[in-house]
């Protein structure tokens, strides 16, 4: 009850004031320098932004990442409207991120405008990215620009590294965190130092962030002991750090050329359901989850009339999946331990050429190439014999994406984009080791699966109308397509999939209508969306599978027989994702800010073959909103709250037998809060905590969220 009721005050608060604030509400253009972030990293979004604390509807501040202790990206960009955070489930322990209803694989996420995309299967792990040392994140919701590359078909994420600001420019950060008992439960810290000359700039930071354990809300009550006993949250221990150092050269007041190398590091374990007894559980590890990173970016003034961009990357992932006999993860003899390493590579760059015909028109070419390599291996171990280690089995393929958009001026005030491209990907390369499908008994073999190329068409328009100093307003109607990842093509699934070389993107067609309205202090921004998908991807049941020439290596040929109880991915899906969303931030008084940001979404996505069929992970209802009290000088006072109403989950202890259930579950009212004094200039400490009532609540079934914790910060600042 406590928590309802500051929730509503907080909410009341924010939409019942008419007092007044300073805001910044130029638009928000690829390329302009915010100060400390890296205007070479960001990409385009067209949404106006504010500064400090302030959430809009496009990008999230450093400073508002730190305020409400946010250290991984999913904890980070689940404060803004539009955007949910969610946990996938299951042995891989991953947290997740929707976009307006859109998931990992429909959202590019990119460091610097650099995509980071694991070959294979892009499962990427939202957690595993830190926030310390990023100066901010951006968002692009429905309408993702086509000249920022390929793939976003529901929006794209961005995180922009920091860069200095003066010739000597030093942070330094820490954070303590205690459990439910007052016992240690991990650590985050990051440092940066960097210099700003005259003509060029250079800077390197650091962050760390070690969660020992997390606990369970003390009102868990254990279903199956065994899997899941209370307290301390089994297998939840994670660690995670990272480098980024960057140098610039600046030698003039237009162009700017910068070479950047960041690496990070993770490990994690990988929590039990807390009540499944249909399933054997899986006792899974993951050592290392490693992405490295060198990039060098660059803007050049061709002249008075034309700006030439570049990007040229190469970007490794490494990551290594253990599977134990038992829950102390220390022997590997079963038939189901294995070592499983992947080792990714990519390489590519784009090209950007903006010509400004007239002072209203600008013209803006892009060109987009990648480069990407898979190789998996996999050791196995049994009761039998020695471990066997698999020969090394790669995929290669190279995407490429050539676009074209126009910006003009109708009037001063209207503005019209208009932009498509074109992309097209050639899989040069895609092996498998093992008996192919239908052949189970036959020796094992390096095998190729057929080759086919694909490609896919985009287009997009949107209309800018500054309507007075106080309202801008937006439309825009965008349709975008992203191809399937090699997982969705070839994999067998543990033999219970057909492959289906022939697969097709996915495509989504997004239409907004928004604006923003500011008077003084109180800033109102908001946007009505609806997104046509098409082409959607499910795993589909294949009563039967002939076992023919045509499918598998003629060598295995085993004519006339046949397979069941397979699956097949393919392009039958179809459904609306409607919604709305609305910010608000205001200074009610001097010392006294007040913000609040709702969205609300509806999906209806149909699989044909499963009528039960929901979608997971997004709630129907979400909120976050804050108070910023400053009741004297160096005193910083910040309660906030995290609301979320149910969202759907599928039920996975259910018999192979039993048809599947999904039902809702997630609701929340997560209550905050943050005391900071500064005690010098440059040193301020603070002290708060998450979930204060110990709420428990779960995102997806069978793995409950973090209960209260309690944090110690200090901040430094040169």
């Amino acid at each position: 009850m406590r928590s309802v009721l500051l929730s509503a005050l907080l909410v009341s608060s924010a939409m019942g004031t008419t007092a007044l604030a300073q805001t910044d509400t130029a638009p928000d253009v690829e390329g302009q320098d915010r100060g400390d972030r890296f205007s070479l990293g960001q990409i385009i979004v067209t949404a106006p932004r504010t500064e400090g604390i302030a959430i809009d509807s496009s990008t999230l501040s450093s400073e508002a990442i730190y305020t409400f202790s946010r250290s991984s990206l999913d904890d980070a960009i689940n404060l803004m409207p539009g955007v949910s955070s969610g946990n996938s489930g299951g042995t891989r322990n991953e947290r997740l991120v929707f976009v307006r209803g859109f998931d990992r694989f429909q959202v590019p996420l990119s460091i610097d405008g650099i995509r980071v995309y694991l070959p294979a299967d892009n499962r990427l792990d939202y957690g595993r990215f830190l926030t310390s040392d990023i100066g901010e994140i951006q968002v692009a919701k429905g309408y993702a620009s086509v000249l920022d590359g390929p793939g976003a078909m529901g929006g794209a994420i961005n995180l922009v590294t920091r860069k200095p600001t003066k010739a000597l420019d030093v942070e330094i950060r820490g954070a303590v965190n205690v459990d439910n008992d007052t016992d240690y439960a991990g650590y985050s810290t990051s440092a940066l130092i960097g210099t700003k000359q005259d003509t060029w700039y250079a800077q390197a930071s650091y962050a760390r962030n070690v969660t020992d354990h997390w606990d369970l809300p003390n009102d868990f009550t254990p279903r199956n002991p065994a899997l899941e006993d209370g307290g301390t949250r089994d297998f939840s221990r994670t660690q995670d750090w990272r480098v980024n150092a960057k140098v610039g050269f600046t030698p003039n007041a237009t162009d700017e050329y910068a070479l950047s190398y960041t690496h990070q590091e993770g490990s994690k374990g990988a929590p039990l359901h807390i009540s499944d007894i249909v399933t054997t559980p899986r006792f899974w590890d993951w050592p290392s989850w490693d992405i490295s990173s060198v990039y060098f970016l660059s803007t050049t003034a061709l002249g008075d009339r034309a700006t030439l961009k570049t990007r040229a990357y190469y970007n490794q992932f490494d990551s290594m999946l253990r599977s134990f006999n038992d829950r102390t993860l220390t022997t590997q003899s079963r038939p189901f331990a294995f070592d499983s390493p992947y080792e990714d590579k990519a390489w590519g760059g784009s090209a950007q050429l903006d010509f400004r015909p007239s002072e209203a028109d600008t013209l803006r070419l892009a060109f987009h190439y990648r480069h990407d390599k898979h190789v998996e291996f996999q050791t196995s171990f049994s009761t039998a014999g020695a471990p066997t280690t698999e020969p090394r089995q790669t995929q290669t393929e190279n995407t490429y994406s050539a676009a074209i958009e126009n910006e003009l001026k109708l009037t001063p005030d209207l503005t019209f984009t208009l932009g498509g491209s074109f992309d097209w990907r050639d899989l040069k390369r895609a092996e498998e080791y093992g008996s192919p499908l239908g052949t189970s008994g036959t020796p094992a073999v390096i095998y190729n699966y057929p080759r086919r190329d694909s490609d896919a068409w985009n287009a997009q328009g949107r209309f800018d109308w500054r309507a007075s100093e106080a309202v801008q307003l937006h439309a825009s109607l965008s349709s975008r397509a992203r191809f399937p990842t090699i997982f969705e093509r070839f994999s067998q699934r543990f033999n219970t999939a057909i492959p289906n070389p022939d697969l097709k993107a996915e495509r989504a067609t997004n239409a907004e209508i928004g604006g923003a309205w500011t008077n003084g202090a109180l800033r109102v921004e908001g946007a009505v969306f609806y997104s046509w998908v098409e082409n959607a991807i499910f795993s589909v049941p294949t009563p039967a599978y002939p076992c023919t020439a045509s499918n598998k290596p003629p060598a295995t040929a085993t004519p006339g027989c046949a397979l069941t109880n397979l699956s097949q991915s393919r392009n039958v899906g179809k459904g609306d994702y409607y919604g709305v969303e609305l910010s608000v931030s205001a200074t009610l008084m001097p010392g006294l800010d007040v913000g609040m940001n709702y969205t609300g979404i509806k999906r209806d996505l149909t699989d044909p073959s499963n009528a039960r069929f929901r979608p997971t992970g997004v709630p129907t209802h979400k909120g976050f909103a804050y108070l910023d009290w400053a009741p004297a000088e160096r005193l910083h006072i910040v309660p906030s709250v995290d609301l979320a109403s149910n969202r759907w989950t599928l039920f996975t202890a259910t018999p192979a037998t039993q048809p599947q259930l999904y039902y809702r579950t997630g609701a929340y009212v997560n209550v905050g809060i943050r005391a900071d004094y500064a005690i010098t200039d440059g040193v301020e400490v603070g002290l708060g905590a998450r979930n204060l009532f110990d709420d428990y609540y779960t995102l997806t079934d069978g793995f409950p969220e973090t209960g209260r914790t309690v944090f110690a910060t200090i901040r430094t600042r040169y």
